[in-house]
């Protein structure tokens, strides 16, 4: 294990040391910066995630995550999406970094928790020959009150609420955080969605005061979907582990699916379960793509 300072990152002085994992193509940078001093200025992080998530001039990346101490959990996960603005919660991200964690960082017990912004959460391995097959993760409970997606309008939830975007036609949205802001789109065909078009309109909506993830969301019955995301900060991704979670909420609020559900992404196949604690399990596959220097220079 290798651990940073802030001044090492930053400094240019020495090159960046990285793993790059992926969770159903949604590809992230982790750096493990533990033994650390005060944290680096929030632009200098920006300005390195943009460097180095670039897919051309860096190592290339839906975003930064970085592995700090924690006094409430057993370690701290910041992400910092490629475009510099940082995120609450991935549900993709925490899976790889517990399969870090569990090959790399010494951790071997079950009881592995992760401080995020979205709170605590508690990710179990699936084991197959001593390695991490897939990680099962608790994501909380959802929360559904429009102040705590949030957005704008009445209180209340957004269940099938439509909502009318800059230049004309409308969407029926409904509107889930999983720590971080979803809206969710049910089309008939979601392979005809022009998603560059329509996912920053969804967005950067004046009803959603922090921006919002975007998913549509095509159902193929009740217990299997196909999902296009357009992630906030990332733009179009194979995948998303909180929006899949919210696509299961979503999918019961509208009475189109069951509490247990097959969500169909670009990169892959997660496991949702909206179970009767309420909370969401959401199960899938972390991988380890490479290791490596990055000259900061």
């Amino acid at each position: 294990m290798v651990t940073l300072s802030p001044e090492d990152l930053l400094s240019g002085g020495i090159d960046l040391l990285f793993y790059k994992y992926h969770g159903l193509g949604n590809d992230f940078v982790l750096v493990d910066v533990r033994e650390q001093g005060p944290p680096a200025a929030a632009e200098e992080l920006s300005a390195l995630a943009r460097r180095i998530c670039d897919r051309h001039f860096g190592v290339g990346a839906d975003g930064l995550v970085l592995l700090r101490p924690s006094g409430a959990a057993d370690i701290y996960m910041q992400i910092i999406n490629s475009d510099g603005s940082e995120a609450e919660m991935c549900g993709n991200a925490i899976r790889c970094v517990a399969k870090y964690l569990y090959e790399h960082g010494g951790h071997t017990a079950d009881g592995l928790e992760v401080e995020t912004p979205a709170g605590i959460i508690r990710p179990r391995p699936v084991m197959a020959a001593g390695r991490v097959e897939a990680v099962r993760v608790d994501m909380g409970e959802p929360r559904l009150e429009r102040e705590e997606i949030p957005m704008h309008g009445p209180p209340g939830r957004v269940v099938d609420e439509v909502l009318t975007p800059d230049g004309g036609g409308y969407f029926r949205v409904t509107a889930v955080s999983m720590g971080n802001p979803h809206c969710v789109v049910f089309t008939a065909h979601v392979d005809r969605v022009p998603l560059a078009e329509l996912g920053p309109k969804l967005e950067n909506h004046p009803a959603f005061p922090r921006k919002t993830n975007v998913e549509f969301v095509e159902v193929l019955n009740p217990g299997e979907v196909r999902v296009r995301v357009w992630e906030r900060g990332a733009g179009a991704t194979m995948a998303c582990g909180t929006g899949a979670c919210a696509v299961a909420v979503a999918g019961v609020l509208n009475g189109l699916t069951g509490r247990a559900v097959k969500v169909h992404l670009p990169g892959g196949t997660l496991f949702i379960e909206w179970a009767g604690d309420n909370h969401v399990y959401m199960t899938g596959p972390a991988t380890e793509v490479f290791r490596g220097e990055y000259p900061d220079k």
